[in-house]
């Protein structure tokens, strides 16, 4: 790069053009946000046949391409940002040396060499010419000693320090073409295909987009107040709120896996980032399964033809130990996340509300948390875990028993803003045998679920703070229970549904206000008592040893009438009296709740 072209570099030229990105981004998701919640949400509630279903369909494309501007016009403006920071950067040691040149009575001369006037040393005689001089930036060790030689060898004390300023702008001048070397690619690598379709070739690139920003803003993305290490709700949030948009949206656009994982920040902006996150993975796994060639045939029928006996296909066995738990696990998570976006896409259907993704990840056996409503502005939240065999594969059907929470709620809630959560962010049993009976599932994400509880404390802008319960079914009452052992619950009430035990032996051991502990059994549901040994508390004033069970007149609950409900599952069915009474308990109505008589 020429000293003319960094002399008149402009930084705030690039800065006001990630400016106008981040604009035209925040353009796009205001459009994403009206399609889904206002022209499609009318759609559903006041159209149907095939013209509406057409129409809900394209108005789904055209949501996911607003999606997909938003996430590159946030990663251009991103790197604009940066390249300019890294200009700035060369471009201040560049006008720092000039300036220093100048004073030091040198000339810099349009080509970046240096001038230096006559002078001699002190006790010589001769006063020697002056000379020009050109830098060269990095040099090796021997060469940096060689010249140092020359600079003490050299009569005119002026040469030694025209030779620093000439190095000085030599390695500005470096530092400007390596960051303009650095960006040109990367920016070239954001522009779109030429065409109106975004496909799952287009989503995954994105991943690489990310780690193309991330890697050459490094300088820049550092230079930002970094996030609080092992920061509570309430440290991120502090953090968060201290950012400008410019610095949010750096985050957002190159660790939006790391910013939706923060408890404490705003769920619009978690939701944001993982919602880009989830758009990305589930390309990223399309093209997993694309890549696997068809299933074959499993079963043949018998060569011998006298018995219909079928043998397994040679070819299946072959297809099967190569691809068959790779196709497994792709096939799982794509259905966790067709159904996540399923619920994207049933916003307004009889006054259902947004969706907000709190909480995404595909390692291990997957991880969810879906909101219906936003918990900042609810003024009744319900966060539910789900227990043995849940995964992301399966997280429609927790999203499910959510959304039949939240209208029960909300029909409940005289007016006041209703909000259920599906948290899935530990890792569930995934056999009722071999892993359920063990309590480390628990116990290990107990201090997870205790940290997203306090988040929506410090989230929540109520006056009131907001009424926060927390519902466990099955294993995922042991989960609450631990939490409850282990730390602050957060919590104003606390449902439990078909509880094999909660690691403690008394609802006054549940972190919330006496009374304040609901418990729900179905008639035949077998898992309360099969995992009383396994996962009941004590009460040590009856001696110890005794596996105690929210169902247990002992611990204290109150127990709720589940009327037609009956088995392990059904807790959560439309029309049933379980459902009402955790309505009734999600909303602060506990006169409407039906005690078991």
């Amino acid at each position: 790069m020429e000293l003319a072209t960094l002399q008149s570099f402009r930084p705030s030229e690039y800065e006001d053009a990630a400016d106008g990105y981040r604009t035209t981004g925040d353009m796009a998701s205001a459009a994403k946000d009206t399609i889904d919640n206002q022209i499609s949400a009318g759609v559903r509630n006041q159209l149907e046949g095939k013209a509406a279903t057409a129409a809900l369909r394209e108005l789904q494309n055209l949501s996911k391409n607003f999606h997909y501007a938003q996430t590159e016009c946030a990663l251009v403006s991103t790197a604009l940002n940066g390249f300019a920071f890294d200009m700035a950067v060369a471009k201040r040691k560049l006008d720092t040396a000039i300036e220093d040149a100048r004073a030091g009575n040198c000339t810099v001369n349009p080509d970046g060499s240096v001038g230096y006037p006559a002078g001699k040393k002190p006790g010589d005689e001769k006063t020697t010419e002056g000379g020009t001089v050109t830098g060269s930036a990095g040099g090796s060790p021997t060469s940096d000693a060689l010249e140092r030689q020359a600079v003490n060898m050299h009569p005119n004390p002026n040469y030694g320090r025209a030779v620093g300023y000439a190095n000085r702008i030599a390695d500005a001048l470096k530092e400007a073409t390596d960051a303009d070397t650095k960006w040109a690619p990367k920016l070239r690598a954001l522009k779109a295909d030429d065409d109106l379709t975004v496909s799952k070739h287009d989503w995954a690139d994105t991943q690489s987009d990310m780690h193309g920003v991330r890697e050459a803003g490094k300088s820049y993305i550092e230079s930002l107040p970094e996030p609080p290490k092992d920061g509570s709700p309430k440290d991120n949030a502090a953090w968060w709120k201290g950012l400008s948009p410019e610095e949010q949206a750096a985050y957002l656009s190159t660790q939006a896996a790391s910013v939706g994982a923060l408890d404490g920040l705003p769920a619009e902006d978690r939701d944001e980032a993982n919602r880009t996150v989830l758009a990305a993975a589930k390309a990223q796994v399309q093209l997993e399964l694309d890549k696997i060639p068809p299933e074959p045939t499993k079963y043949s029928p018998n060569p011998n033809g006298s018995y219909p006996a079928v043998i397994q296909n040679d070819s299946w066995s072959k297809w099967n130990e190569k691809y068959g738990d790779r196709k497994e696990r792709a096939d799982n998570s794509l259905k966790g996340m067709q159904a996540i976006e399923d619920r994207f896409a049933a916003t307004g259907e009889n006054g259902l509300p947004p969706a907000y993704l709190l909480g995404f990840d595909t390692e291990k056996n997957g991880r969810a948390i879906v909101a219906n409503g936003n918990p900042d502005t609810a003024d009744h939240t319900a966060v539910y875990v789900p227990g043995t065999t849940s995964n992301l594969g399966g997280i429609g059907g927790d999203v499910e028993r959510m959304t039949n929470l939240w209208r029960e709620s909300d029909a409940m809630a005289g007016g006041k803003e209703v909000s259920t959560v599906t948290w899935l962010g530990y890792d569930a049993p995934q056999s009722v045998v071999k892993d359920a009976p063990f309590r480390h599932y628990a116990d290990d994400g107990a201090p997870a679920f205790n940290r997203f509880m306090e988040g929506l404390n410090t989230t929540n802008t109520t006056e009131s703070g907001g009424h926060h319960t927390a519902v466990g079914h099955s294993y995922g009452t042991t989960l609450i229970g631990s939490a409850a052992r282990q730390g602050d619950l957060n919590a104003d009430d606390v449902v439990f549904a078909g509880s094999p035990g909660v690691q403690v032996g008394e609802a006054s051991q549940m972190d919330v206000p006496e009374g304040h502990v609901w418990n729900e059994e179905a008639e035949d549901d077998p898992v309360p008592d099969l995992g009383r040994f396994g996962h009941g508390g004590n009460q040590w004033r009856l001696g110890g040893g005794v596996a105690i069970i929210p169902s247990d007149e002992l611990f204290g609950a109150n127990q709720m009438a589940t009327g037609t409900s009956e088995g392990h599952s059904e807790y959560w069915d439309p029309g049933t009296d379980s459902l009402k009474n955790q309505a009734a308990v999600v909303t602060g109505q506990y006169g409407k709740v039906t005690l078991e008589e």
